[in-house]
């Protein structure tokens, strides 16, 4: 499946079915507030995720940008990678107001955590509004291919806010 496949196809939309001012980038990026200065984005990037927001296939965003679809599919794979690498800076930034941190090793039986989260909790004094089950489903969910069953397979961090957020990274 290429990038152009991605999308569920009744999202997808050809460029000359869409309202043109709902297809002009610069309306679009103006509409949401995009700042080139205050963003991780390029302009660029902002531009072919505006659109592909909207439902228009990478080779109709090629046709409108007078592009390749290899290089929208390009700038739409470093704009999304950007994207995730701003998720984990606010993330790691939260982490370091955090009151509980808790380093959950590879190797680590799943069931082991929630002891481990509610022992560090206990602490700082901070609650956390989880039951046992709850924290260890809310963990492998976060943790995605770092937990596999009960094997926490990769090393994690969860950090717990002063209102009892929690918050799990992979390094």
């Amino acid at each position: 499946m290429d990038a152009d496949d991605a999308r569920p196809a009744d999202a997808d939309v050809a460029a000359d079915e869409v309202d043109p001012e709902a297809i002009d980038p610069d309306a679009l990026l103006a509409r949401v507030g995009f700042d080139p200065e205050a963003n991780v984005l390029t302009r660029r990037q902002a531009e072919v995720l505006a659109l592909r927001e909207r439902g228009l296939r990478q080779s109709d965003i090629a046709d409108y940008l007078g592009t390749s679809r290899a290089n929208v599919s390009s700038v739409e794979a470093s704009a999304r990678a950007n994207v995730d690498r701003a998720k984990e800076t606010i993330a790691f930034a939260e982490a370091l107001s955090a009151p509980v941190h808790v380093e959950i090793a590879a190797g680590t039986d799943l069931y082991d955590a929630p002891r481990r989260v509610y022992d560090a909790c206990d602490e700082a004094g901070v609650k956390v509004n989880k039951t046992a089950p709850d924290l260890m489903k809310t963990i492998g969910d976060r943790a995605g291919d770092a937990v596999r069953g009960r094997e926490v397979r990769h090393r994690l961090f969860v950090t717990v806010t002063d209102e009892g957020t929690l918050r799990v990274r992979k390094p």
